[in-house]
């Protein structure tokens, strides 16, 4: 493991996350945020780890902005969610601000959430297992008066990889397999409703390469190669592409790419319930010692 990479990626999420934070007011159009916000990783070093991922109200995760997207901020609770890699090492946090001034206490459960999991991984390390982690996150929250969403979860962290085992649950799941060695994202989620997401009706934006194949299009097959040489591994979005592509040949190159298996899809997650949902996340590691590595 390159521990200087991943430490320096930690480094640069936490600052890209705080300058984010600052950016996110009413008024803001949300792909410009996407589009500082990336640019800011660059300008600090790194590289996103994956595009940044707002996400407001009863969306939960994997929204992200296409390149001629409008939207502008208007009072809602917005998850800020990103991504930083050095050298195949990832650093992974996530913040939620209130623009609508009524869920500061959503936040406080999910935000106390990942911290009293972190303090029970630094007391217990190496002997707590995934179950009892996810045990105290939920009675964490829900002792707040929320609830946990349980279908989401902390995860793995790998080398080009955003999402490996194991699961760090958000529930008791059962599961008494020791946190050992590694790098892994604590990431609660809060809400007021019931505590489970579906995949949105939306079209997913963000995606991630999957495998060659026989693919027809002389097009597609291009933009296979730059996805496979590019972003290995790692998730990429619509917007990254039709900068180099143009919109209108990038659509159709990726509904290619999705319908032979090259690529799979990420579409939003929604509260099953459409409440609303907050979301926290630090990304810590485990060697003779815990480190939170994405704090300033």
């Amino acid at each position: 493991m390159d521990v200087e990479s991943l430490k320096k990626a930690g480094k640069i999420a936490a600052q890209a996350l705080e300058y984010g934070k600052q950016l996110i007011k009413d008024g803001a159009v949300i792909v410009e945020i996407c589009d500082k916000i990336e640019e800011k990783i660059n300008a600090l070093g790194g590289s996103p780890a994956f595009p940044v991922q707002i996400s407001t109200n009863d969306t939960a995760a994997h929204s992200c902005p296409g390149l001629n997207d409008t939207k502008k901020f208007n009072g809602e609770i917005v998850k800020l969610d990103l991504g930083v890699c050095i050298n195949g090492m990832i650093g992974d946090n996530a913040i939620t601000v209130d623009l609508s001034g009524k869920y500061d206490g959503m936040i406080h459960a999910a935000e106390k959430a990942r911290d009293e999991a972190i303090k029970l991984v630094i007391k217990e390390f190496k002997t707590v297992s995934l179950a009892k982690i996810g045990e105290l996150i939920e009675h964490t929250i829900m002792s707040l008066g929320f609830q946990p969403i349980r279908n989401l979860s902390g995860h793995g962290l790998g080398e080009y990889l955003v999402h490996i085992p194991p699961t760090i649950p958000n529930h008791d799941n059962g599961n008494n397999n020791l946190l050992t060695e590694g790098v892994f994202a604590v990431e609660p989620f809060s809400t007021t409703g019931a505590g489970m997401v579906v995949d949105s009706e939306q079209e997913p934006n963000i995606f991630s390469f999957n495998r060659q194949g026989p693919i027809r299009g002389m097009f597609a097959r291009e933009v296979q190669q730059f996805i496979e040489k590019e972003y290995k591994t790692l998730p990429f979005c619509t917007r990254w592409l039709a900068r180099k592509f143009g919109e209108g040949k990038t659509r159709l190159a990726l509904k290619e790419l999705h319908r032979m298996g090259a690529i799979h899809g990420y579409p939003p997650l929604i509260e099953k319930s459409k409440a609303a949902v907050a979301q926290s996340e630090h990304t810590v590691l485990i060697t003779d010692k815990v480190e939170i590595i994405t704090k300033e």
